[in-house]
Formats: C-alpha cells, sequence, structure tokens
C-alpha cells in the first residue's frame, strides 16, 4: 500500500508516467488503473481487491442449499432422490438440482454416514509437526530472470524443511510439468521418498480451475504415497524458510546471470555444494545442512496400479478426462487422464467416484459430470 501511494503521489505531481512504471516495475495499464481509482473513491480505491468470482456457474443458491439440509434433517434416513422429489413437490418455483448434486450437499453438511474402508498407502493426516528429515519437502520456482542469451531462466528448488539441505536446484525453460516431472523422479531416486510435499498453488503443483486444485504431478505424488500440502495464496511465509533459501540463491548464484542454461546450471550447482556442505546455518547452531541431513527409508518404485476392492468397479479415466460407462461419458478432470478411478453405488442411482483413498464427489444416472464432495484435501474448505 505505502508503494501503490507514493506512485500516485509521484504521477500526480505530474511526472511521466512510463518512467514511473519502469522504475516502479509495473505496466503502464496497471499506473494508470491505480491513478484512476485514486481520483475516483480516493486512498480506499488503492486497496487489493477480491479476485474472487462474483458467482461460480456450478454452485447452488444458500437459501436452495439450506432446504435441502432442511428437508435431510426432518427425515435422516432419506436419500437424494426422495430430498430432491419433496423439493419438486413442495417447492415448484425451484429449478430442482440432480440427486448427486443433493447428495454431495448432503456430504458437505456432514449428513451422510460413510463406510469405512481400507486406508491406501496416500491417505493421511496433514503434518503439523516435523521433527525428522524427510517428513516434509519444500517445493518451489525461484522467479524467472533472464540469461545473457535472452532466454528465460525458471530455477525450480526442492529442500528439505527440517535441515534445509537444498536437494535440488534446476534450471528450466518453463514451468510446465513435463520438464518438472523428471527433476523430482530424479530426486526420488537419489534421496528417496518425503512423507509430505509443501508448495504454493501456482502451476505445475496446482491447478486453479481443476477438481480440488489439483495437477497432474500432484497426482503423480499422491501414487507415490506422498501427502500434498499447500501453503495458503498470498502467505508465502507459510513456506518461509524455502523462501529464505531463494533470497541466498538470487544474491550468490543470480547476478549477474550467466550467458546460458548450461553455464547457469553449473553456478546453481556450485551454489548447493557450498550451501549444503560448507556454509554454516544460524537457524542450525552454525552446522551445515549436510550434517543434518540423510537420505529416506523408503526407496523410490514406480506407483503400482490402484485397486479398489470395495468398490463396484475400477475404471480407468480417458485422456479427455471422462469417465465411460457403456455409452455413458461423465466429465471428472482432465489431471486424471489415464489414472483409474473407483465407483460405488452409495445411494439409488447416485455413484461415488474416488481415486485411492480420496473420495472426489458424486454423479447420478442422468447428470453428465462429477459433482465433487467435500474437499479430501483440505478439510475446512
Amino acid at each position: 500500500m505505502d508503494e501503490k501511494i507514493r506512485f500516485v503521489a509521484r504521477a500526480l505531481e505530474g511526472e511521466p508516467m512510463a518512467k514511473l512504471c519502469r522504475e516502479f516495475g509495473i505496466s503502464r495499464p496497471t499506473g494508470y488503473k491505480l491513478v484512476n481509482r485514486y481520483r475516483e473513491v480516493g486512498i480506499e480505491g488503492l486497496e487489493e481487491r477480491s479476485r474472487r468470482p462474483y458467482r461460480h456457474a456450478n454452485k447452488l443458491p444458500y437459501q436452495v442449499e439450506r432446504t435441502i439440509v432442511g428437508i435431510r434433517k426432518k427425515h435422516p434416513t432419506w436419500g437424494a432422490t426422495k430430498v430432491r422429489e419433496i423439493l419438486v413437490r413442495e417447492y415448484p418455483v425451484i429449478k430442482p438440482p440432480a440427486p448427486s448434486t443433493i447428495h454431495a450437499v448432503l456430504d458437505r453438511n456432514g449428513l451422510i454416514t460413510r463406510r469405512k474402508r481400507r486406508r491406501h498407502k496416500a491417505a493421511g493426516t496433514p503434518l503439523n509437526h516435523v521433527t525428522e528429515p524427510n517428513d516434509l519437502w519444500c517445493a518451489d520456482y525461484k522467479g524467472e530472470f533472464m540469461l545473457g542469451n535472452k532466454r528465460y531462466c525458471y530455477p525450480l528448488t526442492i529442500t528439505d524443511y527440517h535441515s534445509r539441505y537444498l536437494l535440488a536446484c534446476e534450471g528450466l525453460d518453463s514451468t510446465k510439468a513435463p520438464l518438472a516431472l523428471p527433476v523430482f523422479e530424479r530426486v526420488f531416486k537419489e534421496f528417496g521418498l518425503p512423507a509430505a510435499i509443501r508448495t504454493d498453488n501456482g502451476v505445475p503443483f496446482a491447478s486453479p480451475n481443476a477438481l480440488f486444485g489439483l495437477s497432474r504431478l500432484a497426482i503423480y505424488w499422491l501414487r507415490l504415497g506422498i501427502r500434498i500440502e499447500r501453503i495458503k495464496p498470498g502467505c508465502p511465509q507459510q513456506n518461509g524458510r524455502h523462501e529464505r533459501m531463494h533470497l541466498t540463491l538470487k544474491k550468490e548464484a543470480t547476478k549477474p546471470a550467466s550467458f546460458n542454461l548450461i553455464q547457469q546450471q553449473e553456478r546453481f550447482e556450485a551454489f548447493a555444494e557450498v550451501y549444503n556442505n560448507q556454509r554454516p546455518h544460524q537457524a542450525l547452531g552454525m552446522r551445515f545442512p549436510g550434517e543434518l541431513y540423510t537420505p529416506s527409508t523408503r526407496p523410490f518404485s514406480p506407483p503400482e496400479e490402484p485397486d479398489y476392492p470395495f468398490h463396484d468397479r475400477a475404471v480407468r479415466v480417458t485422456q479427455c478426462g471422462r469417465i465411460c460407462i457403456g455409452k455413458r461419458k461423465i466429465n471428472l478432470s482432465t489431471v486424471f487422464a489415464g489414472q483409474t478411478v473407483g465407483i460405488r453405488e452409495v445411494d439409488d442411482k447416485i455413484w461415488l467416484v474416488s481415486f485411492l483413498d480420496y473420495d472426489l464427489g458424486y454423479f447420478d444416472e442422468k447428470e453428465g459430470r462429477v459433482e465433487p464432495g467435500p474437499n479430501p484435501f483440505n478439510p475446512e474448505l
């Protein structure tokens, strides 16, 4: 906010907009937008505005959801189809949701009794306390920078949270998942598997528009039995140790940048050697990260095909992200392309879709998509 105020003040004093924008590192459209907002509503116009959409296309109105919950509480043994029938009869002005949508509403509100099932390897609760190496790894991209040949470098970094050991610093051409996945596979082969990996919500760790924000990289981790942890948007301090390493990396290995990616990678590897084995770390009692870190006891092996003995059947998701049952095609999400999911009938003509030990959502005999259930990766949502 202080930077915005200084920018607007200097702009109103008549300084050239192009020069100001270069100095503050913003585009001219952003600069004009800030000035116009200040002129329209004053200092309040400079406050950060929510990027949350005004409405969600598939989200039920609050009143309809409350009505569904009320009917179920009156009749605790009734399923979604019966609740829907009462909704049609008693509230004809309301467009009745699909039975699978109603079942998902009941599940989100804790009105569905779940049967106990065998726990798969990927199950677990969020890691709250880290006491040993490999309990938690952190991964992120240090902001991109331009090399001497005018190409951009995107350093992918992975650290062990407990020991602060820098497991990898790989300069890549982009943040796309096909480039990141081989880096993680190489690190898993060299150091074993962690219990969990913490990242932000950006690509390729998460997909903002996919089911529960999952990405193909996150799916790969889950299949290896690695829990996923994500920091809250706008809260980089939740990954503070990793961000602090990035500051050191920026000072010692990126300024000035090398001419090409090969030369820059040599500097990254030299930096990792010094950071791990020669640089005393104050938070570690002036010890080196390499003195504390030991490889994981969980060796890497290609993930096995999941089985679903307590489901009605296992189905492989198509490359376009659909579950095909006979001639029916139910939209799930493209991040599950090629994965095997389990389906089970949980109510009259309503099926639950699960991946490993995570229940994803429901579909019925008429609806052509999976209605998300409670978020299995973040119980607070």
